[in-house]
């Protein structure tokens, strides 16, 4: 094997990542436990290794040079990669099992923590950490195993499965409905109407598919889709949610389908993974998951 072929151990990478991040080797040094000159000694090696400088003195800290820059941004994708394989390797071993999932928090408490004990059932031992995220981030650096996304294929660095369309309906609560009639699109639009404050086109877009339509201008509106379905409940208006959301609602007509939408968005649910091959625990949860989905016509 000649010198080029040859890589520079994980301490010297890890030491010039901690050099990187930090931009001192004190502080690079404190972090990994090392000396400030053993720190030093590292990265002169892999500046030795490459052929080139990597950091410039400045004042008490160091900056990277063009070069440094660059290897920094690939190198840290790669321990990344490598921290992650580790972790998968440990899940697999002998050790207790377990599975780090992330999903949007009204999907996670309504839809989907209620699902996983089926999931633990067919793995038993299985720990499961669930936490609540609402937008794209690094899986990898935060070593989640498994995401719930919704959106458009907006994650970068992630692989991404379809899981199921957003399914968006008209509901209503029956004490709303024994006060308005719902006989028609016309009827509902003049009901008190419910607003998501992000996604104010909703009714709009209703409107804009009934010919002659006006929407009422009374309602409220919800900063959150958890509180939304609570106040559609309540009977404080007419609401346009995901049916996925509202499950055991519609199930014990706790709210009433008053009307589907068709939604052009392009938006949709999606299971985020991590780049590169999968633990098989983590395409069992994938397949679990798909499978837990109703599909709709």
């Amino acid at each position: 094997m000649n010198s080029q072929d040859r890589l520079p151990s994980l301490a010297v990478l890890r030491c010039f990542e901690a050099a990187a991040k930090y931009q001192s080797y004190t502080a690079a040094a404190e972090v990994l436990g090392l000396t400030q000159s053993a720190v030093s000694r590292q990265v002169k090696e892999l500046e030795d290794h490459i052929g080139t400088n990597l950091f410039y003195r400045e004042g008490r800290g160091v900056r990277l040079t063009v070069a440094g820059d660059a290897l920094m941004k690939e190198i840290s994708g790669d321990l990344n990669r490598l921290r992650h394989t580790i972790h998968h390797a440990i899940i697999a071993g002998s050790g207790p099992k377990a599975l780090a999932i992330a999903a949007p928090p009204t999907f996670a408490a309504r839809w989907l923590v209620s699902r996983l004990p089926s999931f633990q059932a067919q793995h038993p031992g299985m720990q499961l950490a669930v936490y609540s995220r609402a937008e794209p981030f690094d899986l990898t650096a935060n070593k989640i195993d498994v995401a719930v996304h919704f959106g458009g294929w907006d994650w970068p660095g992630a692989q991404l499965t379809p899981l199921c369309p957003e399914n968006l309906v008209v509901v209503a609560a029956p004490s709303l409905l024994a006060q308005h009639a719902a006989s028609t699109s016309a009827d509902i639009l003049q009901m008190p109407l419910l607003h998501l404050s992000a996604r104010p086109h909703l009714w709009p877009q209703f409107a804009a598919t009934q010919v002659g339509s006006k929407i009422s201008r009374h309602g409220c509106s919800f900063d959150q889709f958890s509180l939304l379905i609570e106040a559609a409940v309540a009977g404080m208006g007419a609401a346009i949610l995901p049916s996925y959301l509202i499950e055991s609602e519609l199930a014990r007509n706790g709210l009433a389908k008053l009307a589907s939408i068709n939604s052009d968005t392009g938006q949709s649910y999606f299971i985020a993974t991590p780049m590169g091959p999968a633990a098989p625990i983590v395409s069992a949860f994938v397949a679990w998951l798909r499978n837990q989905v109703v599909r709709r016509t």
